[in-house]
């Protein structure tokens, strides 16, 4: 007997191969693109989930009293937690970023040198709270001072096949140039993790003050906010108790601090507790949702497929169900025959989906940015997830399908007496206006997401990114003759014939700021002002010119300025927002004032127009601009020409002034447009899954067609005979399903509209969502309506009309 159904269901697949066709390859590639971003959605919800300690780590957060939070402390935070809480266990401060620059391994003619961008300070309990796995040494030994840990694919970068422990490498960094000895090497981190490191150094190097070079802010005792806290309490303690005693001991050590400290758990650090959740997350929980949804979406388009195609063609199996009634099937018997052909199709499509996923992996997890396979699902419970989740879908869209089927009554229709149910119709329709709001709604929020994309790369920064290459300063060689060798560089540069401007500076746009403090304030200042927070840079005389930002009032900063060393500078220049900030009432009135910085004052000597230093997504912030020949950043003006061969007489220049230290170069309009990757990748991800829900969603709505047309082939023949126009006659079959369409406009263009507004919101400066974008989605829908409908409507017009009049 299950032999028998299953034979049946093959041929009822073969002998209607277009409405076969229609719901495997609609089921396939929904299923396809349903399992590509369940691995996406189990890889963001797997990361840092490997850490034994989990349940017991947290970070330490800054919360201010308007709501903003960062993820910056002082070293003396963590110290202070252990000493003070006995909930907590252990603690391990981590400095980013910091530790970067050029390392230099072996002597002589066996020296190599290599620019990472991967290192950081931690405790030597980093090993201990965080599990990942040492490949041989010690980890907890980079609690020595002056002792390193270095990943696998380091070691052998570094010394091939050879044994890395013991071996010295030379860093040279923002704090000078130190040994460290090589105590553990620890296999790679995994790709779910947001910690991620090739080099840890020891961060008990920097209490050695000898080893700061006179970077003092990064003292292990001191104040300055610079790097990262965990801690890892006691198993069962409760965190949001110790965080209200760790607030209420901040408060009596200093009461005029508003900040508050938050305790974050480990666990929420990739994805938030929830979308309202404001707290600093690596990973974007609000959009994981949508593509899940999206996902799920397409699929329930392809099983509505199934169950519109199905009923709508149960006239076709309505004597075979009366036959298999008279000769004794019952109902049960029925429902199960036909929920095994549902099932039939669903096996065979989801065969299929495995290799389209086979084939479109690569692509897929180019567009991501992440090494996804589907190893992935099996590494949690979402395989269980999706497995249910296609059971619940077959067994519902074939479930109803089958109750459909199996309900007519045999002495009607072996009698030839069948109606159409208005239950069945008004369902069929209702799928058809889901399955294109969808699709709709996709159009409208990938037509929106582009047009924040268009607006983000044209708007005015206030400033000229065109032709500007940034080069990374040098690391190795600051000797005594570093300052001449830096005054050559630059004269060679403004005599270059492919150069046309040149700066150096502490920081460039994108690339963030010096550092931020607070104490700066008018003269005579109202209480409270001192707290105010201002962005700093240092920037040589040409900084300006070079980036071509205008001055609003005052003047630029001569070379007398930048060449004064910093505790004998007493002129600053402001952007538009710092002086707001300060009080000033407009930028003349600041000219020639005097600031106070602590207890030093100083001379405002110009005002520049605000530009976007950073994203479009951050409000444009206060900064202050010192005056000082820094060589964090070359920035040069390339004449237009042959960039290429430009490149590499920048290089030959700058190997000549500073050996040892690799060319390091980025163009600023490149990295500044990179700030929108993940918006990029929205949009790529956008577009695909809104062809392919319009696709699926088409598939249906072709089958629909196409049965109408075959339900009313004599009614076509007869108004053929009587003159009907090939024209008519498709105005006429594609009429109701534009009917559909528009409905789903009107449903779909509100929901767009409250999606999009929303996600708009992370950007401070955006696009205003305008009516035209809903109308043209809309237009597009009703083309591809039309086109699908129509082609068919055009097919069964042009036919013979004696065909259909004669034949039953």
């Amino acid at each position: 007997m299950l032999y028998n159904y299953f034979k049946i269901a093959y041929r009822n697949f073969i002998k209607n191969p277009i409405f076969s066709a229609i719901n495997v390859g609609g089921l396939s590639l929904s299923i396809a693109a349903f399992i590509l971003i369940l691995q996406y959605v189990s890889f963001e919800v797997s990361v840092n989930t490997f850490h034994k300690n989990l349940p017991d780590l947290y970070r330490v957060l800054f919360e201010t009293k308007e709501g903003q939070v960062y993820d910056y402390s002082a070293p003396i935070i963590g110290t202070l937690a252990k000493q003070q809480f006995g909930e907590v266990d252990k603690y391990c401060r981590v400095a980013e970023g910091i530790g970067n620059g050029i390392v230099k391994v072996g002597e002589n003619a066996n020296l190599k040198t290599f620019k990472e961008e991967h290192i950081a300070y931690a405790d030597g309990s980093f090993f201990d709270m965080f599990s990942f796995s040492i490949q041989e040494g010690n980890g907890l030994k980079i609690k020595e001072t002056n002792t390193v840990a270095i990943s696998s694919s380091t070691a052998k970068k570094y010394f091939n096949q050879q044994n890395a422990l013991g071996n010295v490498l030379t860093v040279n960094n923002e704090f000078g140039e130190n040994l460290y000895t090589i105590v553990a090497v620890f296999n790679d981190f995994p790709q779910n993790s947001d910690l991620r490191f090739d080099i840890i150094l020891s961060l008990q190097t920097l209490a050695n003050p000898a080893n700061l070079h006179g970077a003092d802010w990064a003292n292990l005792d001191g104040t300055s906010s610079y790097l990262t806290t965990f801690l890892q309490l006691q198993p069962k303690a409760d965190f949001k108790l110790l965080e209200a005693h760790v607030n209420e001991f901040k408060k009596k050590v200093d009461p005029d601090d508003e900040d508050a400290i938050r305790l974050q758990p480990m666990k929420n650090i990739h994805l938030a507790a929830s979308l309202n959740d404001h707290y600093i997350s690596y990973g974007n929980l609000g959009f994981l949702y949508l593509i899940g949804g999206i996902a799920l979406l397409i699929v329930v388009i392809a099983w509505f497929n199934y169950i519109n195609l199905s009923t709508a063609g149960a006239l076709k199996r309505a004597k075979e169900v009366g036959i298999r009634k008279v000769i004794g099937a019952s109902k049960q018997q029925l429902v199960l025959q036909f929920l095994r052909e549902s099932f039939f199709l669903n096996i065979v499509a989801l065969l299929l989906a495995f290799a389209i996923v086979n084939i479109g992996q690569p692509v897929f997890n180019e567009i991501i940015g992440k090494p996804l396979s589907f190893s992935l699902l099996t590494q949690n419970a979402f395989w269980i997830f999706g497995s249910m989740i296609f059971i619940f879908g077959s067994v519902a869209s074939g479930g109803y399908a089958a109750f459909v089927l199996s309900s007519f009554k045999p002495s009607q229709t072996l009698k030839g007496i069948f109606s159409k149910s208005s239950t069945g119709i008004a369902l069929r329709k209702t799928l058809v206006v889901f399955q294109f709001s969808i699709s709709i709604l996709l159009i409208a929020a990938t037509f929106i997401l582009y047009q924040q994309l268009q607006f983000v790369q044209n708007q005015n920064l206030g400033m000229n990114l065109n032709q500007l290459v940034v080069i990374n300063g040098p690391e190795v060689g600051k000797d005594n003759t570093y300052t001449q060798r830096k005054e050559s560089f630059k004269n060679e540069l403004t005599q270059a014939s492919f150069v046309e401007k040149y700066s150096g500076s502490g920081s460039v746009p994108t690339q963030g700021y010096n550092y931020s403090n607070s104490g700066i304030t008018k003269m005579n200042a109202l209480p409270g002002e001192e707290k105010n927070n201002y962005n700093i840079s240092f920037i040589d005389d040409h900084f300006f010119d070079t980036y071509e930002i205008n001055f609003e009032a005052g003047q630029n900063f001569t070379y007398a300025d930048c060449n004064k060393k910093q505790s004998e500078v007493d002129r600053l220049i402001l952007n538009e927002q710092a002086a707001r900030q300060l009080g000033f009432q407009s930028p003349q009135e600041a000219i020639g004032s005097k600031i106070k910085w602590y207890e030093k004052e100083y001379e405002i000597k110009g005002i520049v127009k605000d530009y976007h230093h950073l994203s479009l997504r951050q409000t444009i912030a206060p900064i202050i601009y010192i005056p000082q020949f820094n060589s964090g950043f070359f920035t040069v003006k390339l004449k237009p020409g042959n960039t290429q061969a430009e490149l590499i007489s920048l290089e030959k220049i700058y190997k000549e002034y500073f050996p040892g230290n690799p060319f390091e170069y980025f163009f600023v309009n490149e990295n500044y447009f990179n700030q929108y990757r993940a918006e990029q990748q929205y949009g790529k991800i956008f577009t695909a899954t809104s062809c392919l829900a319009i696709f699926v969603a088409c598939l249906g709505l072709f089958g629909l067609a196409t049965f109408t047309v075959e339900q009313r082939t004599k009614e076509i023949g007869i108004r053929k005979v009587m003159g009907a126009s090939i024209s008519q006659i498709s105005i006429l079959l594609s009429r109701d399903f534009l009917k559909l369409v528009v409905i789903s406009i009107l449903i779909a263009s509100p929901l767009a509209w409250w999606a999009m507004h929303t996600w708009l919101q992370a950007f401070a400066y955006r696009v205003e969502i305008t009516i035209w974008i809903f109308a043209l989605a809309g237009a597009l829908a009703i083309f591809i309506a039309l086109l699908t409908v129509g082609s068919r409507a055009i097919q069964a017009a042009m036919s013979n009309p004696v065909k259909s009049l004669r034949s039953e």
